[in-house]
């Protein structure tokens, strides 16, 4: 086996295994008091890998600025449309809507939820495996640093999934079980970046512009505004020094892989 797709696959299997383990372990225990410092970190290393490795690493290639600029808006109108898509057919349970609904909706619902939730956590498992893929080929120092991007945005999302499984009815062995069945998926799209990825090196820069788009997007879209709902000093410093701290690992961990 090539040694470049062993490692992919093996950051592709330990991005997938460590955010799962993690994010089980805040779920059912040390949620409240450590999510929100999770999603602070996981901004600023979204930001920081999206615009200080990314981008410049897609800018330098032969590809026009223009055109690398037209994907990375058109990335982000794509997940805009994908999130929207999925919201709408989410249905997401009612509980705390302040209306009376019949014995068993909100359970019905929430276990259709479920379902989406993994099918959903499939495909952007897959997609991560194909990211991971893109950026190792491409350099890679930017492999390892996407992939720690990746593992650590994964954490609060998957919280979130885990919350929706255990009110769906799913008890904590099932729900670990099936987010450890859907990890394979990020293997899987590893794979496939690589097969495809590599023999099409033309395509790297806009493989890259898409991971930045949607690196982005989930920054600006969805953890930006869960620490915005708390408008007070006493938690937007903290907020803030942790978004600072994501930027320094990403800066660190960088400068870190440079010098090896």
């Amino acid at each position: 086996m090539d040694s470049l797709l062993l490692i992919i696959l093996l950051a592709a299997l330990a991005s997938g295994v460590f955010s799962m383990t993690v994010s089980a372990w805040l779920s059912f225990g040390w949620l409240e008091r450590l999510l929100d410092p999770m999603v602070s970190v996981s901004t600023g290393l979204l930001l920081a890998t999206a615009l200080l490795h990314l981008l410049p690493e897609g800018f330098e290639s032969a590809v026009a600025p223009h055109t690398l600029g037209m994907v990375l808006l058109g990335g982000i109108f794509g997940f805009f449309i994908l999130e929207k898509i999925s919201l709408m057919h989410h249905n997401h349970h009612h509980e705390g809507d302040g209306h009376h609904h019949p014995h068993g909706h909100d359970r019905e619902h929430a276990g259709r939820g479920g379902l989406q939730i993994l099918i959903g956590d499939s495909v952007h498992n897959f997609v991560d495996g194909l990211l991971i893929a893109g950026a190792f080929l491409a350099d890679v120092h930017l492999g390892w640093v996407v992939t720690l991007s990746i593992v650590v945005h994964e954490v609060p999302h998957k919280v979130s999934d885990f919350m929706v499984l255990l009110n769906a009815g799913f008890t904590h062995g099932r729900a670990l079980a099936y987010n450890v069945m859907i990890t394979v998926a990020a293997v899987v799209g590893a794979v496939v970046g690589y097969l495809t990825l590599d023999r099409m090196q033309a395509w790297i820069p806009f493989a890259l512009m898409i991971a930045a788009s949607s690196f982005i997007y989930i920054a600006m879209a969805d953890l930006i505004p869960q620490l915005q709902r708390h408008a007070n000093w006493r938690r937007t410093v903290p907020q803030v020094l942790l978004m600072a701290g994501g930027v320094g690992i990403v800066l660190l961990g960088r400068a870190f892989l440079d010098t090896h």
